[in-house]
């Protein structure tokens, strides 16, 4: 724990509660068939002491992330909070709102919209803003524009919808598993439990939709008039997402900074996996925000977290966290330049007293650890020189090497619990992953890893580390966890390009196998005018559009004349009825075949 963090502080709290205009109650809210998708006072117990099972800096922080409900910012702009992981927002126009990030789930949203308009009259969605490209900021889409709504301005970034739909293809099935992980999913909410993620409470379990961006924001500077209110924009691609923006609303004199500053540390690389973000741009463009809206602005307000009222204070939140990233940027490349690999820039780093004493500084969400073993990563990759990592066993077969080493895994359970028993957790946590990997079976060697787990989550600042261990001890204890989460929304897979539709495919297809089978398909797709060759050679799957520079060679052993609707159809197990077909129609069985399904839940804490 940091010696220089003021408990006696309590600035965010008057921040997080300024402005409160009703809270929901009861505070539950419910899908339509009657389960609970988000429940509020599941964390009531936070309002007590904090217990030995929980760091005092992170239940800190999870009892401002649980105050919850409509809140007034300024004139005409209100937010909902903790209805869902992310905040919604609600901008006052001419003739009706215009809404800011709705949520991950319909349900949720629709509740924070209903919360709003019982305060504050029932005026019509007249515009929607996406801040930024991941799913806990537009997933509650429906909850807001309901189908048969009329049509509305919906502004995102350039590329957001490349980049929302994409992450849930490609690596989608392990981002979705480590996401158990990182939020606690499964975890009973007690103190000796889920307690916060940092950077809110957790994550709903609704129904996830998506609508398609109307209007694209291309340049900084950009300005866009929606029911009468002008909306000023700084991109700032790179950054916490792929496509993500902040902007000003200069007549109300707000700044919305999106998911660039959070009242925590945030990650440069998440938990659950995801591409590794420049730290160097992401501090770049926060001190871009200041310079452009310094003058301009009263409050500040993000996608996460409460609102920050005073230039002065919000200028000096932007730059703690524009120091806070740029910091351990440039210090982890000094210290790759000194010849330190990831694991010991993390363990030799800290950041000056100043820094690491502003609250929104903290590693709640983020941690300095793993954000500097990610710039290393991203410059570096994961080969740190050394030549004896270069070609290292597997976790199983070094597992067994230890266990030999040590006398056997009784020998081994017994040394990690000697590490244990020191206060070693990490050691312990080493030594009885081996025993665990060496036999998987061995219920003594499970329950004492799940133990140091208990131990090393109960002492973590950080909420994603906290859970990554709790969930680990709990699948030693139980198995994998399992997980209802609806994300097949038809909106969603619709906004799924052609060329990212055949490589959620290609990544699918078993290589051995399919290097057996040499075939081309064509894909004539009536609704783009596109002609798609799909070509599988040497156990890879490719494809080329027809152009005038790219032509199509040779006859395919099948063409198929359908709609994108039909190919998704045919590929999520409904059949190709109804499609046009040219050819031998055995060569469309043989590449539906070759298709593997992932386990959704594969394990992670025993091998």
């Amino acid at each position: 724990m940091s010696t220089h963090l003021d408990f006696g502080d309590t600035t965010d709290f008057d921040n997080a509660t300024r402005g409160l205009v009703a809270k929901l109650d009861p505070p539950v809210i419910k899908a339509a068939d009657g389960r609970v998708v988000w429940d509020i006072g599941a964390y009531d117990f936070l309002d007590g002491e904090c217990p030995p099972t929980a760091n005092p800096s992170l239940w800190r922080q999870s009892r401002l992330c649980d105050i919850q409900g409509l809140f007034e910012v300024t004139e005409g702009i209100y937010q909902v909070r903790n209805f869902d992981l992310s905040n919604m927002t609600i901008i006052e126009g001419d003739t009706g709102v215009i809404v800011i990030d709705p949520l991950i789930s319909a349900e949720t949203a629709a509740a924070a919209l209903a919360l709003y308009r019982e305060h504050r009259g029932d005026r019509p969605v007249t515009g929607m803003i996406y801040t930024h490209s991941h799913a806990d900021h537009f997933g509650g889409a429906r909850g807001v524009v309901p189908e048969g709504h009329p049509e509305v301005p919906i502004i995102a970034p350039e590329g957001f919808l490349e980049h929302a739909v994409s992450e849930n293809v490609y690596a989608g099935n392990a981002m979705t598993r480590r996401a158990i992980f990182m939020y606690g999913t499964g975890l009973d909410k007690a103190p000796d439990g889920q307690i916060g993620c940092g950077l809110g409470m957790t994550t709903s379990t609704g129904k996830i939709t998506l609508i398609p961006p109307t209007v694209d924001i291309i340049s900084t500077g950009q300005e866009e008039v929606v029911d009468g209110v002008r909306i000023v924009f700084q991109l700032t691609p790179g950054t916490e997402a792929p496509a993500e923006m902040n902007f000003l609303f200069p007549d109300r004199r707000a700044l919305c900074m999106a998911e660039n500053a959070t009242h925590n540390m945030h990650n440069v690389l998440t938990l659950r996996g995801a591409v590794v973000r420049d730290s160097r741009v992401w501090a770049s463009y926060l001190d871009e925000a200041i310079g452009m809206f310094a003058d301009q602005a009263d409050v500040a307000f993000a996608s996460h977290h409460w609102p920050t009222w005073g230039t002065g204070n919000w200028t000096s939140w932007l730059a703690g966290q524009r120091d806070m990233y740029a910091y351990m940027h440039d210090q982890t490349l000094r210290m790759v330049n000194e010849g330190l690999n990831g694991p010991e820039i993390a363990e030799t780093i800290t950041f000056p007293p100043v820094l690491d004493g502003l609250w929104a500084n903290r590693g709640y969400y983020g941690s300095l650890s793993h954000n500097v073993k990610a710039i290393y990563q991203r410059y570096l990759g994961w080969f740190d020189g050394n030549p004896a990592h270069l070609w290292e066993h597997t976790e199983v077969e070094q597992a067994k090497r230890y266990a030999a080493d040590y006398g056997g895994v009784e020998a081994l359970i017994a040394k990690g619990s000697e590490y244990a028993a020191q206060g070693d957790w990490r050691f312990a946590a080493t030594l009885l992953n081996h025993a665990v990997f060496a036999e998987p079976g061995n219920a003594a060697a499970r329950e004492a890893l799940a133990q140091v787990y208990d131990e090393l989550g109960y002492g973590s600042e950080n909420g994603t580390w906290r859970n990554f261990f709790l969930v680990g001890a709990s699948e030693l204890r139980n198995g994998p966890t399992q997980v209802s989460l609806d994300t097949t929304d038809p909106e969603m897979m619709a906004a799924l390009t052609i060329d990212m539709i055949i490589d959620s495919i290609a990544i699918r297809i078993d290589g051995m196998r399919a290097a057996e089978q040499d075939f081309a398909i064509d894909l004539n797709m009536t609704d783009t005018a596109a002609v798609v060759r799909l070509t599988m050679s040497n156990g890879a799957l490719t494809h080329r559009t027809r152009t005038d520079t790219a032509p199509l060679f040779g006859d395919a052993d099948l063409a198929m004349t359908l709609t994108k609707a039909q190919l998704l159809g045919g590929l999520g197990g409904q059949g190709f009825d109804g499609v046009a077909m040219e050819g031998d129609p055995e060569v469309l069985k043989t590449l539906l075949g070759l298709i593997e399904t992932p386990d959704p839940r594969f394990p992670v804490v025993t091998p």
